[in-house]
């Protein structure tokens, strides 16, 4: 059975001339993510627009729970300077005291009730 607070891994990839720190901070701040992984720059070949291309990308893992999915696809989405982000998602299982850290990391702030 599915739960909203099962974790996921979203795969992107960034240009690797591109700062990629604002858009890791802000997927933090918003709660969209609990933890955003920066591989060091590497070499991707991809076929695009009907022909085979190569760019410098840093690979990016964005580690977050099923329910902040759509959330989190619209945010990268809308920071995103490809025209196509890569967004792979991989559902994981994972030990009960990280799985509390990345669910309680993720869960929208409440606001003042009243």
């Amino acid at each position: 059975m599915e739960n909203d607070s099962d974790p996921c891994l979203v795969l992107t990839t960034w240009p690797a001339e591109a700062a990629v720190e604002a858009f890791a901070q802000t997927l933090i701040e918003a709660r969209l993510a609990a933890c955003v992984h920066v591989s060091e720059p590497g070499t991707s070949v991809y076929r695009w627009a009907g022909a085979v291309e190569n760019a410098r990308e840093r690979q990016v893992l964005i580690k977050t729970t099923r329910g902040r999915l759509a959330a989190l696809e619209a945010g990268v989405a809308g920071l995103h300077p490809y025209e196509v982000p890569e967004w792979i998602v991989l559902e994981v299982a994972a030990g009960a005291a990280y799985g509390t850290w990345l669910a309680e990391s993720v869960r929208p702030e409440s606001g003042p009730t009243g």
